[in-house]
């Protein structure tokens, strides 16, 4: 037991954790000396090789001098909080990776918390001394006045302190120290973060931290064993969060050799193992030897705050580009992600085909439905929503998130107005150099479309990032779009001669030869009103006019967004349409009439 170490490693996004995931296993000697080994190998899914961020938390272990360290590389963005808490149970000890320039950010706060309400043992770790303007002493003050600030524990804020450049390669205790390898930060795991705490209880218990899934064994359920040892053929009894008691045999026992799953034949208290045998496991619940015990204690996740809707795709080319488009295929595939994933919540509707998902933030949702994308899936998704509370006196109370950011100067004036317009409140400004950090307290309705008008506004030079704070009274009216938008009359196949008449009214999101349908929306009027507009209308030729005048037509090149940015964009009464080939915009009702009726009901 002595010889075991169970460390994550927990950051703000692209603050260098993966990286120095990467490190840390190539100089322990886990690959081959010609084993050709990819950058960010944690990063397994393609959307997280993508997007450059961390989106499911994961296992690894390596050997050093005699030591079995298991290390997990958690999220660094909010929307995936879910993933650090539950991980925090499985752990003695945290590497706190922060940028030895941009300093401490939002998701360092959130992290460290959960860190510290676990009484984990951190060791900080300050990334990327080797980067142009790093000042490594003063954001080592600030990740100490944050300690504070969380009310850390005087044994909790004596932490040892590594400077390290993951790029490059090398850690060291004091930067007047050579910059050789990771050595020092070896030695810090092992001396700092305690050997596990076994309980004193002989018979088996685990807590079931993580899920994975093998089309060969069926679901591997993972997690640190608290007590007693574990045998492949051993019959044992998984209590679930319902209270229902369910006896199966363990098929398979895993540990971790690098990334690689190890197959082994029995494990002790202190492991983090993966275990099969049962058909129906999930996250939180206790894995133990008879059906008399009581469960472990599951960490308390935050609430979901967001709430959108995932529909069967209804529009005119619905099936076309899809593998998988009915509702059955939909909600099986939804209710797979959550039992995953338990920060995300699916809700069956009124409307048929129609599902209410709960999440963090519309980037988890984003990046569910890009995986679903893929995976030849067909949907429609509404407009995120917050979910609004009561209190006591029947007051309306709705989440409130603090912002944090990170902009040039000369952009100050134009954010500080859009953070009012949202309903926030500013709380600190920092000037440092040419560029300017700004703390606000702001509703969460207020930050959906928030991020892309940022990075209109500041043409991309801006960071921003947000945390859950807690559920206030309602701040009032946010306005919504100020934009029109350009609605498509006839289905067809749009043309160059009608686009060119169409841009002139705003901007367009489509190009020429494009399919399109009446009630799709293809560009954004320049006035605050929807504008009918007929992209499929061609050239009428008669004896005045020939064939090749006006074959001159220049088309701006049309804007074309991403799915996180589609969300953001669209109105209450419109839809993303979601394909494997395709991202359409579109209104709910398609008909121009029944809109308009609609719209004068309301």
């Amino acid at each position: 037991m002595d010889k075991i170490r169970n460390i994550a490693i927990i950051a703000h996004v692209d603050h260098g954790k993966t990286t120095l995931v990467d490190q840390l296993l190539r100089q322990s000697g886990t690959f081959r000396s010609n084993q050709k080994v990819e950058e960010r190998m944690m990063d397994s899914m393609d959307l997280e090789r993508e997007k450059g961020i961390t989106i499911r938390a994961k296992n690894a272990a390596f050997q050093w001098n005699g030591y079995r360290i298991n290390i997990v590389d958690t999220p660094g963005h909010a929307d995936f909080g879910g993933e650090v808490e539950r991980i925090m149970k499985m752990v003695d000890g945290v590497l706190l990776v922060v940028d030895a320039h941009d300093g401490p950010q939002a998701q360092t706060r959130f992290v460290l918390r959960k860190a510290l309400e676990n009484r984990v043992k951190p060791i900080v770790v300050i990334n990327k001394i080797d980067r142009e303007n790093a000042e490594p002493h003063a954001v080592l003050d600030k990740i100490f006045d944050l300690f504070v600030e969380l009310h850390a524990t005087d044994e909790q804020l004596d932490f040892p302190i590594i400077y390290a450049s993951a790029r490059d390669g090398f850690a060291v205790r004091d930067l007047k120290d050579d910059k050789i390898d990771m050595v020092p930060l070896f030695e810090a795991i092992v001396k700092h973060v305690p050997a596990p705490t076994i309980s004193s209880e002989p018979f088996f218990q685990m807590l079931v931290s993580n899920l994975h899934y093998s089309d060969y064994i069926g679901r591997i359920a993972l997690g640190r064993i608290v007590s007693g040892n574990v045998s492949v053929g051993d019959s044992i009894v998984c209590i679930h969060r319902d209270g229902k008691r369910e006896r199966a045999t363990v098929t398979a026992l895993f540990t971790y050799s690098g990334l690689e799953q190890v197959e082994i034949k029995e494990a002790s208290a202190g492991d983090i193992v993966g275990l099969s045998g049962f058909e129906e496991v999930y996250i939180g619940e206790t894995l133990t030897d008879s059906e008399d015990r009581q469960p472990l204690q599951f960490v308390d996740i935050d609430p979901p705050t967001i709430r959108m809707r995932i529909l069967v795709n209804d529009s005119p080319l619905a099936g076309r580009e899809g593998k998988f488009v009915t509702a059955r295929h939909v909600r099986d595939r939804l209710i797979r992600e959550t039992r995953g994933n338990v920060s995300l919540q699916v809700e069956d509707t009124d409307t048929a085909g129609a599902f209410e998902i709960h999440a963090r933030g519309e980037m988890q949702i984003a990046i569910l439905v890009e995986q679903m994308r893929r995976e030849g899936f067909e949907v429609m998704i509404s407009r995120p929503e917050v979910i609004f509370h009561s209190d006591e006196d029947g007051k309306t109370l709705e989440p409130i998130e603090n912002l944090y950011v990170d902009l040039p100067d000369e952009n100050l004036g134009d954010v500080m107005q859009a953070i009012a317009d949202r309903k926030g409140q500013v709380e600190n400004i920092q000037h440092h150099g040419s560029r300017v950090a700004v703390e606000a307290v702001i509703p969460t309705r207020g930050l959906i479309g928030f991020e892309t008008m940022l990075v209109n506004t500041t043409r991309g030079e801006s960071v921003m990032s947000h945390l859950f704070r807690e559920y206030a009274p309602f701040k009032g009216e946010i306005a919504g779009r100020n934009r029109g938008v350009l609605v498509a009359m006839e289905n067809g196949t749009t043309t160059p001669y009608a686009l060119n008449n169409i841009q002139e009214r705003g901007r367009l999101f489509i190009g020429p030869q494009e399919t399109v349908y009446q009630g799709m929306i293809v560009g954004e009027n320049a006035r605050p009103e929807d504008l009918p507009v007929n992209p499929t209308k061609a050239k009428q030729l008669n004896n005045f006019r020939s064939q090749g005048e006006g074959k001159g037509i220049q088309l701006e090149a049309p804007m074309r967004m991403t799915l996180e940015r589609a969300i953001e964009y669209i109105d209450i009464d419109e839809y993303v349409e979601v394909t494997p080939k395709s991202l359409r915009l579109r209104k709910r009702i398609l008909d121009a009439t029944a809109r308009k009726r609609a719209a004068n009901a309301a």
